[in-house]
């Protein structure tokens, strides 16, 4: 059977699509915004043609509205600009929608990557007893972060939803209504959620798609590849941040932690119940009639009549429906029996927790919270700590924290930081009471920045009572130091006989995760990519010394500036060196619905992980090991850009560029996310201070893309000039890694747009700091064309190019006015007299407008 070019199938299901029901869209009678939809597709080709002639946003503005608003004040111009942005938010859920309706024609669902795929290779190459072993010992953990990167509400979650499934249907008037909807529906949150709502909102996903699409996934495998038996190893995992991620965050407490693993164990009680409710339809049988009654009914009361209570235990209910299991094959015939193992796999995946609750702090937090627990011992003339403690070698110190047990009371103390971080251990512990151990069982320390860090941590859950600690800790290593210095690190932990003997508690298993965000801010993209590789190497063979399983858990946001991109590709691309028994990595904001939103995209991206794995062990076991000359290579390439990024980063005009001709500022008044957009509260910018989601959606929001290519181009540059370019060259064509580092590059590049912002080369302030942005980008895709062998950008991803094609040419506008509206307010700063009421409309405008663009780029930046 023919099947078209991803491409065609792309045209066909989207673009055509899209093209029709936004017609239709376009003329729904909205009230009061009835020549909006006609005026838009003007000012999208005004904006288009403008920018061709090297106009600037202000220009583009004004020439529009002399043209088609003949005499129009100020104030009708900024009406105009809210309706188009309103318009514009709308057509962006429209793509959206229909991308994903046609989500599993564009992309083979059984193609490469797929389950079906690793179970044809593993035919043909005589490897199917190495998959199941594979099967049996990997496994894949996706954790939900609530990290704000996307705008919609839920209700607006809701119409995609709907409309995605009424576009899979063609049924056009349902697609009316929806629009209809839509067109009315407000796309604004009026207060900040807090963190219990953002728990809420991702918790719609673990029920709506993974629940299902797990299931399905281990079904299929214990059918196809293991023959009818079980997989004994919880193959796919989740895990969830909101509520326990208390970095930076002040408004995560002890009772919203606690609240949202309750829902979470409601919410999986609340799958089964649905399921049993179904089984009991079918499984009408003797005896098996009055079994699955029973289980029905107490599932039932342990989610809607319950506060709490929980009528049936995880053993009893598994141990019930294996009862079902064995009278289905003994005296039916094995009726239905195919239903009653697809929940039983849920059972295994999921017991009474459904995802494992992360909590989080930062290392500077602890510092602080730890100096005042010492001071509490010593007050009270307790001998738990020599009072010559803060003065002594980490050694000594290291000495004192191994022998150390406690029973401390959060409630003595007066600051409410220290308090709340103990309680989050208690916390802990109630939540293994009541979900199981895999409730909660990992505590995160970012910023991590040496071993006492994390001895102190083991430290405090000893001194609050807990000696056969069930928990890992997990440091964070983030900035370029302190990747480099992870392995020593680790080294000094395995090495202490009381660090040592808690893991071979934890089944000889270090968790260790890598900050890609940051890691981007503090070293440019090469840097941190680069650096992150080569810790992973280190680590493991750190870990292999002393006979400890290592596990990478990957800090990855969804742009590639944040590690994401492509991520599966990176996954294949570790050589042996690496230990890879796991793929653990965060999905955050618009990548959890664009790639885990729906049934298809979900199913599809994590049998890519899986396969993924299994291609790196299965399949290419030995392959992909960089030589010594391509390491240097590596070293030298990530040293130049590093260099090139630091004297940028360190040029005067950087910090003043993001505050005034940027949205940063911006991040902090939208409502979207309970954290600040920066972790400490001085009015005063701090580059240390900022987070990464704000810092690359401001480069983002001015089409500039900066974190996902400074210093690539001037990098790859020096190996041209120096004629040793077939250096890269052959490291380009012979390692994934690399080619996939620079792939992810080139998506960074074909969304930025240097045509909006060309107007700031001739600002006396930041002109020539814009210029140096111009040049690296020009040099960056110049290069990377090259090596690629390509004429343009992503030439060998076509259907993801016009993706991302349509998006900009949405947005266009959205990003014109934006800049417009920043541009009117350095003017109107600048009066003798600022008119405070204009600037602050001017302002909403920007932040409105961030909302779109970055929606819009679901895998932003």
């Amino acid at each position: 059977m023919y099947t078209h070019p991803k491409i065609e199938r792309f045209n066909e299901e989207v673009l055509s699509k899209y093209h029709i029901y936004n017609s239709v869209f376009i003329t729904l009678p909205f009230d009061s915004i009835d020549n909006t939809g006609v005026l838009l597709p003007l000012f999208t080709d005004g904006c288009e043609n403008g920018f061709k002639k090297q106009k600037t946003p202000k220009e583009i503005v004004d020439f529009f509205a002399n043209k088609y608003m003949q005499g129009a004040t100020e104030s009708e111009k900024i009406d105009i600009m809210f309706r188009f942005i309103q318009f514009i938010e709308r057509q962006i859920v429209l793509f959206d929608a229909i991308e994903d309706a046609a989500f599993p024609v564009v992309n083979n669902m059984d193609g490469r990557g797929s389950l079906r795929d690793i179970k044809e290779k593993a035919a043909v190459k005589e490897l199917g007893e190495e998959l199941i072993s594979f099967l049996e010992n990997f496994n894949v953990r996706t954790v939900l972060t609530a990290h704000p990167t996307q705008f919609y509400p839920g209700s607006v979650l809701g119409i995609i939803n709907d409309l995605t499934d009424a576009i899979r249907k063609n049924n056009l008037l349902e697609i009316k209504q929806l629009l209809a909807q839509l067109g009315k529906t407000p796309f604004i949150q009026n207060e900040k959620p807090n963190p219990f709502d953002e728990a809420v909102s991702l918790i719609w996903y673990l029920e709506n798609v993974f629940y299902e699409t797990a299931g399905e996934i281990v079904h299929y495998l214990q059918k196809n590849i293991l023959h009818g038996s079980s997989i004994n190893n919880q193959l796919i995992k989740l895990g969830f941040w909101p509520g326990g991620d208390r970095d930076g965050n002040p408004f995560v407490t002890t009772e919203i932690t606690l609240k949202v693993a309750d829902r979470l164990r409601t919410s999986i009680l609340k799958c089964y119940y649905r399921e049993m409710r179904n089984l009991k339809r079918k499984l009408t049988f003797f005896e098996v009639d009055v079994l699955v009654a029973e289980l029905e009914h107490k599932l039932y009361r342990s989610v809607f009549y319950s506060k709490g209570e929980i009528y049936i235990t995880l053993e009893e209910f598994k141990s019930q429906l294996n009862k079902i299991r064995t009278i289905l094959i003994e005296r039916n015939q094995s009726l239905y029996l195919d239903e009653l193992e697809g929940l039983l796999i849920k059972v295994n995946l999921f017991g009474f927790h459904f995802a494992t609750l992360d909590i989080r702090q930062n290392s500077k937090i602890h510092d602080a919270v730890f100096k005042d627990v010492v001071q509490h011992y010593l007050n009270s003339n307790s001998t738990v700590f020599p009072t010559n403690y803060f003065d002594l070698s980490e050694d000594e110190k290291f000495e004192i924290l191994s022998n150390i047990s406690g029973n401390l009371d959060s409630n003595v103390f007066d600051n409410e930081i220290t308090r709340l971080t103990l309680e989050s251990i208690q916390a802990i512990k109630q939540i293994q009471e009541n979900n199981g151990e895999s409730g909660a069982n990992r505590y995160i320390i970012s910023n991590n920045e040496s071993a006492l860090n994390v001895m102190e941590t083991f430290a405090l859950f000893k001194l609050n009572n807990w000696e056969d600690l069930s928990v890992d800790i997990i440091p964070l290593f983030e900035s370029v130091d302190d990747l480099q210095n992870a392995h020593n690190i680790m080294e000094k932990l395995y090495t202490n006989p009381a660090y040592a003997a808690h893991l071979v508690n934890r089944n000889k298993k270090q968790t260790i995760m890598l900050g890609f965000s940051d890691g981007t801010k503090d070293g440019g993209y090469l840097m941190a990519n680069w650096s992150i590789y080569k810790a992973k190497e280190e680590l493991t063979e750190m870990s292999r010394k002393y006979g400890i399983k290592v596990i990478f858990f990957d800090g990855r946001g969804g742009p590639p500036a944040r590690g994401g991109g492509k991520t599966h590709k990176f996954y294949a691309s570790l050589g042996p060196k690496i230990e890879n028994k796991e793929i653990q990595i965060t999905v955050q904001g618009q990548t959890i619905s664009s790639n885990f939103g729906i049934l298809d995209s979900c199913r599809y991206n994590l049998e890519n992980l899986l396969s993924a794995g299994a291609t790196n062990q299965v399949f290419t076991k030995d392959k992909n090991l960089l030589s010594v000359e391509e390491k240097q290579i590596l070293d030298q390439l990530a040293e130049l850009g590093y260099q090139k990024y630091l004297s940028f980063k360190n040029h005067p005009k950087f910090i003043p560029y993001l505050e005034k001709m940027s949205t940063l500022k911006y991040y902090a008044k939208t409502n979207i996310g309970s954290r600040p957009s920066k972790r400490s509260k001085s009015e005063h910018l701090d580059f240390a201070d900022l987070r990464a989601i704000p810092f690359v959606g401001s480069w983002s929001q001015l089409k500039q893309n900066v974190p996902g290519f400074f210093g690539v181009g001037s990098a790859l540059k020096h190996f041209e000039e120096t004629n040793s370019w077939n250096k890269v060259q052959d490291l380009y064509n012979g390692s994934l890694f690399f080619k996939t580092l620079l792939e992810n590059s080139m998506m960074s590049l074909a969304k930025s747009f240097f045509p909006l912002t060309a107007y700031m080369k001739n600002d006396p302030e930041f002109g020539e700091f814009w210029q140096i942005i111009y040049d690296e980008f020009l040099e960056t895709k110049r290069l990377l064309l090259k090596i690629a062998g390509h004429k343009e950008l992503m030439e060998n991803y076509p259907d993801g190019k016009a993706s991302i094609d349509i998006r900009e040419r949405i947005v266009l506008p959205l990003l014109t006015i934006q800049q417009y509206a920043l541009l009117r307010i350095n003017e109107l700063n600048k009066a003798e007299k600022p008119d405070l009421e204009l600037i602050q409309t001017y302002e909403k405008i920007v932040t409105r407008s961030l909302f779109g663009n970055t929606n819009a780029s679901r895998n932003s930046a």
